[in-house]
């Protein structure tokens, strides 16, 4: 072996070491600075807007109709108040109704009445205007009697009497027209008191059926049952969590991307998203990119105003809708981790939101 073979030999090694180092160089800045038009993350779970079943009324537990992850459909009964305190209400409120129609019915009768009392009232009137006028002419042919000595004085003195009765009696009826018209206002304005009244009961008698029916807690919408927490027997206060209610049908994806990961994405791209729990990938859509990362959410949000200051990359929950018609997705749960990768196809979301006024990343 000559002297030049073996200095290249013992070179080798080193020539091998500075390609692997360059090549690994360069593998690391062309993810680096290379744009990529499929962004990944692993920081991805299926989540849903769930329902807290509970109920609208207190009471009694009498009977719970569903268990643990058990599917149930939209109306059906989830649990069953003890109705009878309701049902005892429900009747008090038809039984007030009831009176109180009657004293409408009394009301209105008293009013229709009350225009044939002035008309009576009115009639006595007359009569004693015409009673009066005999009076007064039967005075006076009294007063011309006993001027010229044809008349007794016990006779005029009768006269003026029955004159002076009728014209009180007279007043009187007047005094009873104007009393029977002005009753009439106050009629009326009883009769429209006991109507609204019966608006009043009538109302009382819809709240009290509403408080029934609510004995009965339903599902609000198709899904599954989960955290179930209340017992034949359990006393539950209004607005008390008994179970979850997960909407199986309505699952989505939220996907923590970075924010250097948004440069090209926005709603409508095509997503694939990567189930851990059954190794089985699904179809996706970009639904929306949210408007404040998670740390601007957070009970304590970060304050770096306050002392020194490190940039932290931060990220979004890009929410991720699934496909409509995939079979395999009825093997979601809420809670899964998932992987998500979206075809961004490198669009230009900076030019495109440059030319037009609405946001090209809202939904």
């Amino acid at each position: 072996m000559t002297e030049a073979s073996a200095s290249q030999r013992s070179y080798w090694p080193f020539v091998f070491a500075g390609v692997v180092v360059a090549v690994f160089v360069g593998v690391v800045l062309a993810i680096i600075f290379v744009p990529t038009a499929r962004v990944w993350t692993n920081d991805a779970y299926v989540t849903a807007h769930y329902a807290v079943i509970a109920p609208r009324v207190p009471g009694q537990v009498i009977s719970v109709q569903v268990d643990d992850n058990q599917s149930v459909r939209e109306g059906d009964v989830l649990a069953t108040l003890d109705p009878r305190d309701y049902q005892t209400s429900l009747d008090q409120a038809r039984a007030s109704e009831a009176h109180d129609q009657a004293l409408v019915v009394d009301a209105a009768a008293n009013v229709a009445r009350q225009p044939a009392l002035i008309s009576e009232a009115e009639a006595t009137v007359a009569r004693l205007e015409s009673e009066l006028l005999f009076a007064q002419q039967n005075a006076a042919r009294y007063e011309h009697l006993a001027q010229s000595g044809a008349g007794s004085r016990e006779e005029g003195q009768k006269t003026h009497a029955t004159l002076g009765e009728l014209t009180a009696a007279l007043h009187a009826a007047e005094a009873q027209v104007e009393a029977a018209k002005a009753q009439l206002s106050v009629l009326k304005a009883r009769d429209e008191s006991a109507r609204r009244q019966v608006a009043v009961d009538q109302a009382r008698v819809h709240q009290a059926e509403l408080n029934l029916s609510y004995t009965k807690i339903r599902a609000p919408f198709d899904g599954m049952v989960g955290e179930r927490s209340v017992q034949a027997g359990n006393y539950v206060p209004a607005g008390a969590a008994l179970m979850a209610l997960v909407p199986m049908d309505q699952l989505w994806v939220e996907s923590n991307y970075r924010e250097i990961a948004l440069r090209h994405m926005h709603p409508g791209q095509r997503a694939t998203i990567h189930i851990d729990a059954y190794n089985i990938d699904l179809a996706g859509v970009v639904d929306s990119v949210p408007p404040a990362s998670g740390a601007a959410f957070a009970p304590l949000a970060p304050e770096n105003a306050t002392g020194n200051f490190t940039k932290i990359v931060q990220r979004l929950p890009v929410k991720i809708t699934l496909v409509p018609g995939q079979r395999l997705a009825k093997l979601l749960r809420m809670g899964f981790s998932v992987e998500t990768t979206v075809d961004t196809g490198l669009s230009d979301v900076v030019g495109t939101q440059s030319r037009t006024e609405k946001a090209v990343t809202a939904k």
